[in-house]
């Protein structure tokens, strides 16, 4: 079971956590992956479309920004700061497959998501009772992915992960105005596809909880602490 951060750190402010993440500190950094592992997992995918390259892209997103943790300053929220080197992150790495697709196949464009679109990091089946809810998430989560890339990162930002018109604006550095109209044309057109009934299931999309969140944490700490563990 993976350790829990001392309770000290729990109450310190986003600058004092910068700080103990700057001193390689394990529980400052177990404290703060465990908080953003969620949001950051959806930003990526929410570019990515595949949850390899999403995980991947989080821990390298980590790796970049407390390496470079001395540059907070606390004008944002830590946790948006994050999700900025994040999505910077993950669109760096669509670019760079995009350049190896064309060098390798031309103007070829995969559809790569289908049959295993949203499949799990583990292998455990959910039980029989929550098996309809499953296929319901499964449904609400391609139809999310269709959406153009744009209003999909929006949407992902506001409706999943709840954050503020202004600090979904930060974190992808466009403007507020351009954050509600996104958000809205991706909400009529996920009106259009999606039954009624299905709405409810979003709050339980994009599962990257327990044991996912758990690993994601110690691979960070492994890379980053290492020397002081």
């Amino acid at each position: 079971m993976a350790t829990r951060p001392r309770l000290e750190h729990e109450h310190l402010d986003d600058l004092a956590l910068a700080e103990r993440i700057a001193a390689r500190d394990p529980d400052a950094v177990r404290l703060v992956t465990g908080r953003n592992n969620q949001r950051l997992f959806r930003a990526a995918w929410s570019i990515l479309r595949d949850r390899s390259e999403a995980e991947d892209v989080v821990q390298s997103a980590y790796l970049r920004a407390f390496e470079a943790i001395g540059t907070f300053e606390g004008r944002s929220s830590l946790s948006t700061w994050l999700t900025r080197i994040a999505v910077n992150e993950a669109l760096g790495r669509r670019r760079a497959e995009k350049r190896r697709r064309a060098h390798l196949q031309g103007a070829l464009v995969l559809d790569d998501y289908r049959g295993r679109l949203m499949r799990g990091s583990t292998t455990e089946t959910p039980p029989g009772g929550d098996m309809a809810r499953e296929q319901i998430r499964s449904l609400l989560e391609a139809a999310i992915a269709r959406l153009p890339e744009n209003f999909r990162l929006a949407f992902v930002l506001r409706e999943v992960e709840e954050l503020s018109v202004g600090e979904t604006a930060e974190a992808l550095g466009i403007p507020a105005a351009t954050v509600k109209t996104r958000h809205l044309r991706a909400r009529r057109r996920l009106s259009e596809a999606l039954a009624p009934e299905l709405k409810s299931a979003l709050t339980g999309a994009f599962p990257f909880a327990g044991v996912d969140c758990e690993a994601m944490t110690e691979r960070v700490l492994a890379a980053y602490c290492a020397d002081r563990q």
